[in-house]
């Protein structure tokens, strides 16, 4: 902290010393050098080179925007068991298996013996004469394994696992998973090499390692699944070759993973009569419109608080809804016991379902049943009207794909396709009303 001296404390002289300005730093001057290419109009610039390589995978190509694009570093996450290396497995078999149209493929594991992952490929059919495996935690001898196999694409699981002998750390600290990933990206650009990275999440579902990370490579998945259910999600977080909000659809059998270019049908039950208590929806994950149904159970409580149950749902959403249903809608469930659930293991978190909740408790509390080709639309706001929600039109035109005639939606919902039965319900008391016309 600056303070007035009247003395100097090197000679002892009074009022000898005086103020001056500090100079300011001469700006470090950096030395021109010698470019690697010369600049050029972006439009003379060669994009067939940079132009995405399906993988042989579509569900996976469809979240990519088209492909492995030649240079791309994409880093795919998951909680443990969920079935990163079983889907990396398959990818790089059937890039394999194109004899040679763009190289053989090899596959780094540092988590797993080579033995044991030739086990797995086994029994998930996932062996080529093209496929190369390799158990490495060194960065510089998984380079080397590259210089000796020239591969067309570069699977390494994990990134956690690896370490690189130029920097101090144990495998998996920030450290060396900086300089791991930065030495990977560097590869990939200098060699035009598509590399796959396997993650590892923390508790809470990010990113183990650094943030850094992620703005390292150029493409982030996350790869989705509750234990108790065959179906896996994977989402596109982040991507600068293609759309960053796509989903795709997997499923895990015991013959490995497949691709589920349709995946409606898992979250509906095929029936020809209505049932009290259900009702079905459309869902938007990422892009994707996705059918998924609405059940639930209304029966009288033995107990002094009631219970309420959800699954698959937000709870505080289906809370809301249950007080608007009572309030306004003239549904008494103060003394009910209430369950509420959505099949197939399919989660439909956005407020577009309401509506259905709030239908699918009405006819079990009244014992009525919804016709069974009938979709429902609709947010539900405390006041008891019913909002727009967004992409009316392309939620329709798929339930029109999967049979569906008649539907339920809010005022100010813009174009609808043509050929369904469409009645607009302002509030939720309208929607009640039309329960009895529908059927």
């Amino acid at each position: 902290m600056a303070k007035w001296f009247g003395r100097c404390p090197e000679c002892q002289a009074w009022g000898t010393l005086e103020e001056v300005g500090v100079p300011r730093a001469a700006l470090t001057r950096v030395a021109a050098g010698l470019p690697s290419s010369p600049a050029r109009p972006i439009a003379e610039v060669d994009i067939e080179a940079a132009k995405a390589r399906r993988t042989g995978v579509p569900e996976l190509d469809r979240v990519l925007g088209g492909g492995l694009v030649p240079g791309a570093v994409v880093l795919l996450a998951g909680e443990p068991g969920v079935g990163k290396s079983t889907l990396l497995l398959e990818v790089a078999y059937r890039w394999a298996a194109r004899d040679g149209e763009y190289g053989p493929t090899l596959y780094v594991t540092g988590e797993e013996s080579a033995g044991q992952v030739r086990l797995r490929a086994e029994r998930t059919g996932n062996v080529h004469g093209s496929m190369f495996l390799a158990a490495e935690s060194d960065v510089s001898a998984l380079i080397g394994h590259v210089d000796a196999v020239k591969p067309g694409m570069l699977v390494v699981d994990s990134v956690q696992t690896m370490s690189s002998p130029a920097v101090d750390g144990a495998p998996g600290g920030v450290t060396q998973v900086r300089a791991v990933t930065a030495a990977l990206v560097a590869l990939a650009k200098e060699r035009a090499l598509p590399v796959l990275l396997v993650g590892h999440v923390t508790k809470d579902g990010s990113i183990a390692g650094p943030r850094v990370l992620e703005h390292l490579v150029d493409v982030v998945l996350h790869f989705e699944g509750d234990r108790h259910s065959s179906l896996r999600m994977l989402r596109g977080v982040k991507n600068r070759f293609g759309p960053a909000d796509e989903v795709g659809c997997f499923e895990l059998v015991e013959s490995g993973i497949v691709g589920v270019p349709d995946p409606s049908g898992l979250f509906l039950n095929k029936r020809d009569v209505g049932v009290p208590g259900t009702a079905v929806t459309v869902a938007v994950e990422g892009k994707r419109p996705l059918l998924g149904e609405v059940q639930a159970l209304v029966s009288k409580s033995p107990l002094g608080t009631p219970r309420r149950a959800v699954s698959g749902l937000d709870s505080a959403r289906v809370a809301m809804v249950l007080a608007v249903l009572e309030r306004r809608g003239g549904v008494r469930l103060g003394d009910a016991d209430v369950f509420a659930a959505t099949v197939g293991g399919m989660k439909i978190p956005e407020p577009a379902a309401d509506l259905a909740i709030a239908l699918a408790v009405a006819t079990a509390a009244r014992d009525v049943a919804l016709p069974p080709d009938l979709v429902v639309l609709g947010e539900v706001g405390l006041a008891g009207e019913v909002r727009r929600v967004s992409g009316v039109k392309a939620r329709l035109t798929e339930a029109m794909r999967l049979g569906f005639t008649k539907a339920l939606i809010p005022p100010d919902s813009g174009d609808v396709p043509d050929g369904l039965q469409i009645r607009v319900v302002p509030d939720l008391g309208s929607a009640m009303g039309n329960l009895q016309v529908l059927r």
